[in-house]
């Protein structure tokens, strides 16, 4: 896939995510290659649509959440302005393909710039200024159907990558029993699913040092006042304009999401 292509891709891209709409399918032409060719024009988006990047997202940290996205590693994309503060409220009609995915979101107090040697979990778990509560309200600019695209498009367009919704800093968190806190989701008042950090990606951590080194790798970093999503505990659910879904993460609090 040539550099024009490329950017052909990431222009449409942009225009999707500035119109707030989704598409069937894509072009053969420019569906991405490789994985290594998707994350290039994921950049590229970046660069046409002149918004900041506070933060990113991970995901398919594990083998059963990997064979639902398919892939055979994690995957990750940019979060875009703004990280918006619990309680929220968006409109469905607006968001594409929303997916309320509950999160632990780790806040970076220093830069983690490219380097040669890999970064160790000790040294991410160092860097990191707060961990919070979160639910990720995940979005993709491709409609579910049977022209869905292969996975590289879908890296190009940030991993599915949406807004962060962030709950209340966890106090002492390094200290806490954050792998085996059982979070529940309910949606008005129902609870749909339950999980715990330790099941599902083992701690925030694990995943947070994985993208460290993929960034260190590809020559980005991590920047100081991020945010990092750092993947669902409880499964990917498809809401419904009136429900409200709330994380409840026990002593460490609750992170509300509205959809109107």
């Amino acid at each position: 896939m040539d550099i024009a292509l490329q950017r052909e891709l990431a222009r449409l891209l942009a225009m999707l995510r500035r119109e707030g709409r989704q598409q069937s399918g894509l072009d053969r032409r420019l569906v991405p290659s490789d994985n290594a060719t998707a994350y290039r024009v994921a950049g590229m988006v970046e660069e046409e649509l002149g918004r900041e990047v506070v933060g990113w997202k991970i995901a398919a940290m594990k083998e059963g959440l990997q064979r639902q996205l398919r892939t055979d590693q994690p995957i990750y994309g940019r979060v875009f302005a703004p990280v918006v503060e619990s309680p929220a409220s968006v409109e469905h009609a607006r968001l594409c393909s929303p997916i309320p995915e509950v999160e632990y979101q780790a806040r970076l107090g220093v830069d983690l710039p490219p380097r040669n040697e890999p970064y160790t979990l000790a040294e991410v778990t160092d860097a990191v200024a707060s961990l919070h509560t979160g639910i990720e309200l995940a979005e993709c600019r491709f409609v579910h159907d049977a022209a869905f695209p292969p996975l590289p498009a879908i890296l190009a367009d940030g991993a599915g990558a949406g807004t962060i919704v962030c709950g209340a800093a966890i106090p002492d968190w390094k200290k806490r029993d954050i792998a085996g806190q059982e979070v529940l989701l309910t949606c008005n008042g129902t609870l749909r699913r339950k999980g715990t950090a330790g099941e599902a990606l083992d701690h925030p951590m694990v995943p947070l040092t994985w993208l460290a080194n993929e960034l260190s790798r590809t020559g980005i970093g991590l920047k100081a006042g991020q945010t990092v999503s750092t993947g669902t505990l409880t499964g990917m659910l498809r809401p419904k304009p009136g429900e409200t879904y709330v994380a409840d993460f026990g002593p460490f609090g609750r992170v509300t999401a509205t959809y109107v």
